[in-house]
């Protein structure tokens, strides 16, 4: 397993440095968390591993969350458990646990997916929840146009569906989760109809592909976006993106029952 950063963070992505101001950005969006507590089921005992700020944490169920970055587990709100400082390849807890877990927006972070993946199943007696993003899938976004350097770095990063439905048993459903036009959870997909918002420098750095691409990509796509939204070539192209109420990009939910 590679070393940890100074913050604590297990994976390649040091959030003592991008998670600063995480959650300005990175909201629970209530369709997608829909999609969360129906796969839940009736869980009492929820395990949310790489579980950062809290989001997606259903607040009617008895919660552990693992998360090893330091910054992260200090933005979590007071309402919400304090989270354990511990890796999803090493949890501390007995085998079958818990009625549920889940993990969002994570395993792209983790050192090893199999082994992950594994202690989540050897937790959980009931459904291990997985939200990702389909790494085949993400050259849907117009983002792939302006960037195609910080989608390709998402692509390698992403691991496929097949690796985490292997990884859980090899029996799971795969679930797209359309977006919403107004989702409030900033993930890279999320401002599909809102390309203003990708000229911040905020919610880019609250995607962690950023922080791996070379500066100049980034001062390159904020010139090309900057130019294209003022002379109308980014409406010409993609302007039905802007009332379009959902876009089923590459979001999946895998749900791994026993």
């Amino acid at each position: 397993m590679q070393g940890r950063h100074q913050d604590g963070s297990a994976g390649d992505a040091n959030y003592g440095v991008i998670g600063t101001g995480y959650t300005r950005y990175r909201q629970p969006d209530p369709h997608i968390a829909e999609f969360i507590r129906n796969a839940l089921g009736d869980a009492t005992t929820v395990l949310n591993v790489g579980a950062g700020a809290g989001s997606y944490e259903p607040v009617d169920r008895q919660i552990t969350a693992v998360e090893p970055s330091a910054s992260m587990r200090a933005q979590r709100p007071s309402h919400l458990p304090q989270a354990i400082d511990a890796t999803a390849e090493n949890l501390p807890f007995p085998d079958q646990a818990f009625d549920a877990a889940m993990a969002t927006f994570t395993v792209h972070q983790w050192s090893n997916l199999e082994r992950g993946l594994g202690e989540m199943r050897r937790v959980t007696r009931g459904p291990v929840l997985i939200l990702s993003c389909d790494p085949y899938l993400l050259e849907r976004s117009w983002l792939h146009a302006y960037a195609p350097e910080m989608i390709a770095v998402e692509a390698r990063r992403y691991p496929p569906m097949a690796s985490i439905v292997e990884g859980l048993g090899g029996h799971a459903e795969v679930m797209p989760v359309p977006i919403p036009l107004n989702c409030i959870d900033g993930f890279g997909e999320a401002y599909y109809g809102r390309p203003e918002r990708m000229l911040d420098p905020g919610a880019r750095l609250a995607n962690s592909a950023w922080s791996f691409v070379d500066p100049s990509i980034g001062e390159r796509f904020v010139a090309d976006l900057g130019r294209d939204l003022a002379d109308g070539s980014w409406d010409r192209r993609y302007g039905d993106l802007r009332s379009q109420p959902f876009f089923e990009g590459s979001l999946r939910l895998v749900i791994a029952r026993p």
